[in-house]
């Protein structure tokens, strides 16, 4: 029994390889006598043809972003003046510190005394001009009167010596005479007598001229010296007056106030406040975030393979699951830095490291107004690249 058996067993694969060679066989003959597939057709030039637009993950934003305004880190928060969702325009006080009340006190004592030196500069300034006034008031009141002195003296002395004048023809007259024996030596000393008194009065008048001049001169000169006098003590006064020095305090004084304010740097809405009053600021949260809403952007992460492919003025359109339908934009500008992704994918096997670049897209009017309060939404992006 034990050698008939080995006898089939070898038989038997004998047989099975046989069959299996049939089979090869026939599906070999089979295969070669099938008509092969199609060939894909190349796209001209050999290039693989490009999608007809650029798919992008993106986010909802502000026009000009989100705006963190702050305050001095450290500074406890005294007053909040608005409330989020409401609407600031550029300049507007939104909130001020603990310290308000204690620099606008410090403005209010510096402004009190610059006040109180204007007012002190005025009344010297008042006081001085006066001086001088009075001052210039003596001094024309002392020369007009000595001028008629003088002008009156000069007369007299005009007068005398025209009567020398005659006094000296008459005796040259009269020597004459006296010489030819027609009149008496008397008669010629007379002549010669009213001469010398002529000379003599010339002589005392033409003195009191001089001194009535002297006098004036010495009178003007005193007179010009308070004139002086007072004006160097308005001066004076107005020196002692520290007005610049004053003024210049108050302006620090409301510098520092105006740090104390914190003013919306332009024109938006309060997305979120992150500081209450009573609260520290800090300084990687600020106080709160403004954006402006009645312009929304989309910043659409384009990877660095299809930026080439994306310009201004293109076409794009933006759905996300939540939106009721879809957002209409078009391309305002791309950015000028490859960076890594900030919108990431819910997909767990998405390249995270992906190089891409940010574009911004202007959202249409309708579209604005639609997602105004969906600030960081992430949208899908479909950008028309043939446009």
């Amino acid at each position: 029994m034990r050698p008939q058996l080995l006898w089939l067993l070898p038989g038997a694969g004998l047989v099975g390889w046989a069959a299996l060679a049939t089979l090869g066989l026939s599906q070999q003959g089979a295969t070669q006598g099938a008509t092969p597939p199609p060939a894909e057709t190349p796209a001209a030039g050999g290039a693989t043809p490009l999608a007809t637009s650029v798919g992008a993950l993106g986010r909802l934003e502000p026009e000009g972003s989100v705006i963190r305004v702050a305050g001095p880190p450290g500074e406890r928060l005294g007053e909040l003046l608005v409330a989020e969702g409401e609407r600031v325009v550029a300049g507007q006080v939104l909130a001020r510190l603990e310290s308000y009340s204690e620099r606008l006190a410090e403005r209010e004592y510096a402004a009190a005394q610059l006040q109180e030196a204007r007012a002190r500069l005025e009344a010297e300034t008042r006081f001085g001009q006066a001086q001088i006034e009075e001052a210039r008031t003596r001094l024309s009141r002392l020369d007009e009167p000595q001028q008629l002195q003088i002008r009156s003296q000069e007369a007299v002395v005009e007068r005398i010596r025209a009567e020398l004048a005659d006094a000296e023809a008459n005796l040259a007259r009269f020597q004459a005479l006296w010489q030819e024996g027609a009149i008496s030596q008397q008669e010629l000393d007379q002549k010669a007598l009213v001469v010398r008194q002529r000379q003599e009065d010339l002589q005392a008048a033409e003195a009191t001229l001089n001194q009535l001049r002297l006098a004036r001169e010495r009178d003007l000169r005193n007179a010009q010296a308070q004139v002086q006098a007072a004006e160097a003590a308005l001066r004076r006064a107005q020196a002692q007056v520290q007005l610049q020095s004053l003024a210049r305090n108050l302006e620090l004084a409301e510098a520092r106030l105006e740090r104390t304010l914190i003013r919306a740097p332009r024109a938006g809405q309060v997305l979120k406040i992150h500081t209450r009053p009573g609260e520290v600021i800090a300084a990687n949260q600020g106080i709160l975030e403004l954006g402006n809403t009645d312009q929304m952007m989309v910043v659409a992460e384009v990877y660095e393979t299809d930026i080439l492919r994306v310009r201004p003025g293109q076409r794009a359109t933006i759905s996300n699951r939540v939106l009721p339908e879809t957002l209409q934009g078009r391309v305002e500008r791309v950015g000028l830095q490859i960076g890594k992704k900030d919108v990431l994918n819910t997909d767990p096997a998405a390249d995270v490291d992906a190089r891409v670049v940010e574009v911004y897209i202007r959202l249409d009017p309708e579209s604005s107004a639609r997602v105004a309060g969906l600030t960081n939404l992430q949208v899908n992006v479909a950008i028309d690249a043939e446009e």
